[in-house]
């Protein structure tokens, strides 16, 4: 009975098509996601330790997963469509939760909280969510339920994991081993994560769409670029005191280096992957989007919010009234937005030569030459830190444009033409309309 009301009222799930493309209510749960990316960085920035550090990206490692297997529904099911988002709702409520119960899940070991608690019952939420979602439309599939319950340990064992490391360390006197104890389950939780995907291969799986796939993963590195800019400009505090030359100096700065860091994978390596992934077949294709998207874009936005804190930290000394313009910087700022570069640009080469099967020594250059602008950057004042990390990022740009002109442009014209026939055919499909 249940069952015929959701379907009389809200409509039967649907099946993703080849040639789907994202729709609206999966950017709608992509904006509450990468709200988790805001947490993670703000909660990180209350104070830039190591120990601090390796906790974001153990909370961000375990996140992510979470997204990719968000992913793997999607291309199954039409997540706007449906009683599909009437139960994905529920999802975007607990990974709120989820998000906002983040900065308490590394609190204290020996105090008991409730955060830890929420991170591990919301985690369960949104897991559940997705695998019930998936039996679901796989009704007709047993092989594919079968494929279901395969990976079904993994989310009891990493859950159990997370409870765990929300219950145990309280109960540990020693603080020194309650603190291993939490951190070691998490890493556990990680470990158990990916290693599944890198141990059940891509047998028995299938990314019908590689349009969809595509286009999902490149909205969210979007996102989170975007994302980080927030992020800089409500951490370094300049919304909270009055506009000053070098704050502006600053800000213009991080916007054209993000928009480097943007050019340099959107202009002509994503195109060209997603040309990649819509040519793999089979095995071939769940593999490459395994590797490239779910494993290498993960590198990339840590780097995104590594960057972000290194940003957030220099450009809160340059609009510092009470630091002189000249001050060389202090603290992590620099190792951190040089590094957090470095790291994007790492995972995007990796990204190249899982996709592409090619390395641009452009690349390799450019971190070779962030690597030993380091120790130059920590004696410069802030504003000449972001500056010479802006011309870095930039003169990569310029230079690709000259080097790889001829190529840039046979790529782009292709899609360029890709793109205005799907056009002209849905415009010739909506005239009907007009009748």
């Amino acid at each position: 009975m249940g069952g015929r009301w959701w379907h009389e009222r809200l409509g039967p799930a649907a099946p993703v098509a080849p040639g789907a493309r994202v729709g609206r209510f999966e950017f709608f749960f992509d904006l509450v996601f990468v709200f988790s990316f805001f947490i993670i960085t703000r909660a990180t920035a209350v104070s830039i330790t190591g120990a601090n550090l390796l906790h974001g990206l153990l909370v961000l490692a375990v996140l992510w997963w979470v997204w990719v297997v968000h992913t793997v529904v999607a291309t199954r099911v039409r997540l706007g469509v449906g009683f599909v988002p009437a139960l994905m709702v529920v999802a975007m409520a607990a990974l709120f939760c989820f998000s906002l119960s983040l900065p308490q899940a590394f609190g204290d070991p020996r105090q008991t909280a409730a955060g830890p608690v929420v991170v591990a019952v919301s985690y369960l939420v949104i897991r559940g969510v997705h695998l019930l979602l998936y039996w679901h439309v796989a009704q007709d599939r047993p092989d594919e339920r079968r494929l279901l319950l395969r990976y079904s340990p993994e989310l009891a064992l990493s859950t159990l994991l997370l409870l765990a490391a929300a219950l145990v360390p309280p109960l540990i006197e020693n603080p020194g081993r309650a603190l291993m104890a939490r951190d070691g389950l998490w890493l556990g939780v990680v470990l158990l994560q990916y290693s599944s995907g890198l141990v059940a291969g891509a047998w028995g799986w299938a990314v019908t769409s590689a349009e969809h796939w595509t286009e999902r993963y490149d909205f969210i590195l979007i996102i989170a670029l975007g994302e980080s800019i927030i992020s800089v400009g409500v951490g370094g505090n300049l919304l909270g005191q009055p506009v000053t030359w070098p704050a502006v100096a600053a800000a213009v700065l991080g916007i054209f280096f993000t928009a480097a860091l943007w050019w340099a994978h959107f202009d002509v390596i994503a195109p060209a992957a997603r040309i990649a992934q819509h040519a793999a077949q089979g095995r071939s294709r769940v593999a490459m989007a395994r590797d490239a998207y779910a494993y290498c874009q993960l590198v990339m936005i840590a780097g995104i919010i590594l960057f972000a804190l290194g940003a957030e930290e220099i450009v809160r000394q340059v609009a510092d009234p009470s630091i002189r313009l000249a001050e060389p910087t202090h603290g992590p700022g620099v190792p951190m937005l040089f590094g957090g570069v470095i790291c994007y640009l790492c995972g995007g080469m990796l990204f190249q030569l899982r996709t592409l099967g090619t390395l641009a020594w452009t690349r390799v250059g450019t971190v070779l030459v962030l690597a030993a602008a380091i120790p130059v950057a920590r004696h410069l004042p802030g504003l000449a830190a972001l500056a010479l990390l802006t011309a870095i990022c930039m003169g990569l740009v310029a230079v690709e444009l000259v080097v790889m002109a001829g190529a840039r442009r046979a790529l782009l014209d292709a899609v360029f033409e890709e793109r205005t026939t799907y056009e002209k055919h849905e415009a010739g499909w909506r005239a009907r309309w007009h009748e």
